[in-house]
């Protein structure tokens, strides 16, 4: 694999979405959409937020849930969760609407039946590499974050990479949470910034990326 080569992040040019920067889209499948079998409320509506990104970025990574018939977050296994995500059905889909013409590598997570998974640091890509493993190969040390659920994977995802020793940006507007209690996207939001994530809305990077690139 080409490492990808690191960016100058000092001064000025922090505003510059970094060379060894990773767009990670957390689960953006159509049973978290409206419609879908576990959706999240304006779910879709961060696809063309998402889209606008895309482009902006060096590496882009996708993610999905991959759950077996009788896997154990379902309701009648005992779990939280009406059955979602199923493998290979539509529900487990990415969002029609997703461009996913610059998505280099595909993750895989809760594809066991006894294991649950939230962060995408539990998935295996098609040749059973970590998300991690994948990252480090190409020199990646700066992650942004965006994608279902805000309270759950999204934020699994963003407390690993910070675990794992990556910069790691939550993009805000690019995210909708699961709100089973009514401030769980907002706690989940500022836990990620009290352990190091840095908190910012497209619109906000992209301006600033536009800006730096005129001087």
């Amino acid at each position: 694999m080409t490492e990808l080569k690191s960016g100058s992040t000092d001064g000025d040019d922090a505003a510059l979405i970094p060379k060894n920067a990773a767009l990670i889209l957390v689960d953006i499948q159509n049973d978290f959409c409206p419609g879908g079998a576990l959706a999240v409320a304006e779910g879709d509506q961060i696809v063309p937020i998402v889209n606008r990104l895309i482009p902006r970025f060096p590496l882009v990574v996708s993610t999905q849930d991959w759950h077996p018939a009788n896997h154990i977050s379902f309701k009648e296994q005992g779990g939280p969760w009406p059955p979602h995500c199923v493998q290979g059905t539509s529900g487990a889909a990415l969002h029609p609407d997703l461009k996913t013409e610059n998505i280099a590598h595909y993750f895989h997570k809760a594809s066991s039946p006894d294991r649950d998974a939230y962060s995408e640091f539990d998935g295996w890509d098609e040749r059973g590499r970590s998300l991690n493993e994948v990252l480090k190969d190409l020199g990646v040390r700066t992650l942004y974050v965006v994608g279902l659920a805000t309270d759950y994977c999204v934020r699994a995802t963003v407390l690993d990479g910070l675990g794992y020793g990556y910069e790691v940006t939550a993009i805000t507007d690019a995210m909708r949470a699961v709100n089973v209690e009514p401030e769980d996207g907002a706690r989940a939001l500022r836990e990620m910034a009290s352990k190091g994530a840095r908190l910012l809305t497209s619109n906000d990077l992209l301006k600033a990326e536009s800006a730096a690139t005129r001087r």
